[in-house]
């Protein structure tokens, strides 16, 4: 898809949000069964179901896969397809690419070893590497937006409120 072919296909649907700013406002959904047999959750993901289990570091097998690992997974797609977006519109040439997260957890919070250990992530790192002959400032600016434009990666960097409820089936 060239630029031209995306601005198309998007100026119908930024027109309508424009005029309904209601319209953009869409609400996603996530489901997920726990398993009856296993320490593990069935997430459908609309194509197949991912089971998600224990990582090795907490008991599991690494058979099924790590919520942590998703979330990352789910940043490095988020931020690959916003970037090529975003390239695609600023008229940026990618011959290819590769786009990297890590991130650092200390397991201890998650088993309760200790108690001020932290649970969840203490730091993620982003990367691109980029095969392109995209001048320096065309980079940045190409880094920018895709930070800016990224929803994954603003969720993660500005943290959403967040809420819980449990009821009885």
């Amino acid at each position: 898809m060239d630029a031209a072919e995306l601005r198309a296909i998007q100026a119908p649907i930024k027109d309508r949000y424009r005029g309904e700013p209601g319209a953009a406002l869409i609400t996603l959904h996530a489901r997920g069964a726990l398993d009856d047999q296993n320490i593990a959750c069935k997430v459908e993901t609309g194509r197949a179901i991912a089971i998600a289990g224990l990582h090795p570091a907490t008991g599991g097998t690494g058979l099924e896969l790590c919520s942590g690992d998703m979330l990352l997974e789910a940043l490095v797609a988020c931020a690959g397809v916003t970037l090529k977006a975003v390239a695609t519109a600023l008229e940026i040439p990618l011959r290819a690419g590769v786009v990297s997260a890590e991130g650092d957890l200390d397991f201890r919070g998650t088993l309760g070893v200790v108690r001020d250990a932290p649970v969840g992530f203490a730091e993620i790192r982003l990367s691109f590497d980029l095969d392109t002959d995209a001048s320096q400032e065309q980079l940045d600016q190409l880094l920018k937006l895709t930070e800016r434009y990224c929803v994954v990666y603003q969720t993660i960097a500005n943290g959403p409120s967040l809420s819980v409820a449990m009821t009885r089936m």
